[in-house]
């Protein structure tokens, strides 16, 4: 069939639906800085991700997901933009949008953090990067934050600059991911400690390195400088080390990233959650007793003391596999049932290919979150039961991403 036979088709009514259908490539949508390069491997599906073009699998996602898991791989993650915030008052600043203290970050150290609202909504979940002590970044989720971010500066009466800094991330993620990194950058990279970073020059670009990534695999992210000018070098260069360790360039495998417990903004966490509900409200992660009067501290503090109403749990769901949440296979959430009562939505689902089973997680109400309760889910194939287990499905103390590396060999899979 033609591309105007389908359109005719569509028009033609019910059932004529595609199922595949396409996403324009056009001026007004972004390019990452490596969207040049990334299409050079086979793109095969694009989603938008922060108003720019996302290259989410490239023909397999299955096999992305080995090659994650047992070698090494390359992803065009340009579409998690920079906001810089610097000038006098910036840590002061920075430390007012995050529940975390951040007084307990140094600088060199990166922290996982929310933004949140008035309300305690989370409003993005970045990894932030402390560059000096009054120089930040945060790697965005998919909100609008830069906005959001000025806003607040403006009524703030702070001296603060904010930016969206002329940078952009690469993943190398997976157990050979340090070989590949030592090839580049020699063997020092090995001492960059879990969620810290360091700054190198590569012939010519300036570039920062941070031990962090999308995945709870072992991996790194590089952050280029002068990303619009050197992104396709920058991309060359490490493709270049990474061919003789068999490097493979995929999409964000969330097949690992639920199991790991990893949650996706707009899935999992929105504006109308909160970090308690979710799993996060540990003091760690929303700390109430630092002196800073962070945006959303008061709600916070009030959602504390009250209780939750509902908490997003890890749910094992029967039923023939699901998918791989990257192909398209999950255009909705899964409504959850009890008995004929919806009681809640999986926000997100995929089948474990190491598990072997389907998995996802559910926002229910608290009273049928504890391990053990059954469910039932409405997949797209029908209604089947499900059952609440503990998460993150594997490796719940990130043994895996934070073990050091051993240089001149990689981790086998049995070490997984």
């Amino acid at each position: 069939m033609t591309l105007n036979e389908r359109t005719f088709a569509i028009s033609d009514g019910p059932g004529a639906v595609v199922p595949d259908p396409r996403i324009l490539l056009y001026p007004r949508l972004r390019k990452s800085p490596y969207f040049w390069a990334s299409r050079q491997h086979g793109v095969a599906m694009y989603s938008v991700y922060n108003h720019t073009y996302h290259p989410r699998h490239y023909g397999d996602p299955v096999a992305e997901y080995w090659a994650l898991v047992h070698g090494v791989t390359l992803w065009d993650v340009g579409v998690e933009r920079q906001i810089e915030i610097t000038g006098p008052d910036a840590f002061e600043f920075t430390n007012m949008l995050v529940p975390r203290d951040l007084t307990k970050c140094e600088v060199g150290q990166c922290k996982y953090v929310f933004l949140t609202g008035a309300d305690g909504g989370i409003l993005n979940d970045p990894v932030l990067l402390r560059l000096g002590e009054n120089h930040f970044w945060l790697s965005l989720a998919d909100s609008d934050i830069l906005l959001w971010a000025r806003g607040v500066a403006h009524h703030s009466g702070m001296d603060v600059t904010i930016e969206e800094a002329d940078v952009g991330p690469v993943q190398v993620q997976g157990p050979l991911s340090g070989q590949v990194m030592a090839a580049i950058f020699g063997p020092e990279v090995y001492n960059i400690g879990y969620y810290r970073l360091r700054e190198y020059q590569l012939d010519g670009m300036e570039v920062i390195v941070s031990r962090t990534g999308y995945t709870a695999e072992l991996g790194f992210e590089i952050y280029l400088k002068n990303a619009s000018r050197d992104g396709v070098r920058l991309w060359d260069t490490v493709w270049a080390a990474g061919e003789p360790f068999g490097m493979k360039v995929i999409g964000p495998c969330h097949m690992r990233r639920i199991e790991a417990g990893i949650l996706a903004h707009g899935c999992d966490i929105t504006y109308q959650t909160n970090p308690f509900e979710v799993g996060m409200g540990y003091d760690w992660m929303v700390d109430l007793n630092q002196e800073a009067d962070f945006i959303g501290k008061a709600a916070l503090s009030r959602i504390k003391e009250q209780g939750v109403r509902r908490r997003l749990a890890g749910v094992e769901i029967g039923g023939p596999p699901l998918g791989t949440f990257n192909d398209g296979s999950m255009i909705e959430a899964f409504p959850v049932w009890r008995g004929r009562e919806r009681v809640g939505e999986v926000t997100s689902a995929c089948f474990s290919p190491r598990l072997e089973h389907n998995i996802g997680y559910a926002m229910v109400p608290v009273g049928l979150s504890d391990i053990g309760t059954e469910l039932e889910v409405e997949t797209p194939t029908g209604v089947v039961p499900a059952v609440v287990v503990p998460k993150p499905f594997v490796d719940p103390t990130k043994h895996i991403p934070k073990q050091p590396f051993t240089p001149g060999r990689g981790h086998l899979p049995s070490e997984n």
